[in-house]
């Protein structure tokens, strides 16, 4: 039933139809406004809560979250890239972000650095972040920290929890304030990096057995609950993966998605189209 109500929703290409199919009384998230007294009361999103040295810092969704409106990305960090930073100049970047430009996101992944081979693995960039954070244990209250465990059919309650143990120990913290999902546990198009958000439902059938929202919403949640992560989030995704990410934590009366990271700019409008 539920997975009649989710292709419904696909095939229509709408958020306003994704409302009404949970919404309808035919659909099993029909009692979900019975759930929503028990959520925290989302705070306004979008506001300018202050400006450090020049740059202004916003809400995270609905949370008490604060981040700077430019981020430092690191993806390239320690990576077999000919140019890419060494952990040293790693170091002064942080120190010039966040020490003296008023930058307080830090954005990174288990997966990183890309490209990455055994003499620089996965979660190097990780660690190189945790080693400059050892050196002053106040620098972790600066900054907010974005990772994101690999998706695909990696993304699973079990995974959930593994990964994020072998982040935090990489980081050398005992939480993070954002964990998203690399991308998404099912097939679609956004996680091809590029690639047209068009659903093609034929391609659905590769995808089945992975996670469903239900699991990655309680695995996330448990997260959140635990002190481990103060909000989860998703990225290379869309507006049907964010509208059953967030009925599915409300069905289970967990925390939400709090924030989706997609590729957007004056030449991607990728984000924008249905599917």
């Amino acid at each position: 039933q539920r997975v009649a109500a989710r292709r419904a929703v696909l095939q229509s290409g709408a958020v306003a139809a994704a409302t009404a199919a949970f919404t309808s009384s035919t659909n099993p998230y029909s009692t979900l406004p019975a759930f929503a007294t028990a959520i925290p009361t989302a705070k306004p999103t979008n506001a300018v809560l202050r400006t450090v040295a020049g740059i202004r810092r916003k809400r995270v969704g609905g949370t008490d979250i604060e981040v700077s409106e430019v981020g430092l990305g690191t993806q390239r960090w320690g990576s077999t890239d000919f140019n890419a930073p060494d952990e040293a100049l790693c170091h002064k970047l942080l120190d010039r972000a966040v020490l003296e430009c008023g930058v307080n996101l830090i954005d990174t992944a288990e997966q990183y650095p890309i490209p990455s081979d055994r003499f620089n693995p996965e979660g190097t960039t990780e660690r190189i972040i945790g080693s400059w954070l050892a050196k002053d244990r106040r620098r972790r209250e600066q900054v907010v920290i974005a990772s994101k465990i690999t998706g695909g059919p990696n993304v699973n309650a079990r995974n959930i929890e593994r990964d994020l143990q072998g982040s935090l120990k990489r980081l050398g913290t005992d939480y993070l304030d954002l964990y998203l999902l690399h991308w998404p546990a099912r097939y679609t198009p956004q996680s091809n990096w590029g690639m047209s958000l068009e659903y093609n439902p034929e391609i659905e059938s590769y995808s089945r057995g992975r996670a469903s929202f239900e699991e990655v919403a309680e695995a996330m949640g448990k997260a959140v609950q635990n002190g481990l992560i103060r909000g989860w989030g998703i990225c290379n995704d869309n507006a049907y993966g964010l509208t059953a990410s967030s009925y599915a934590a409300k069905m289970l009366n967990t925390a939400p998605p709090c924030v989706m990271q997609n590729d957007y700019s004056l030449i991607n409008r990728r984000i924008e189209e249905n599917g």
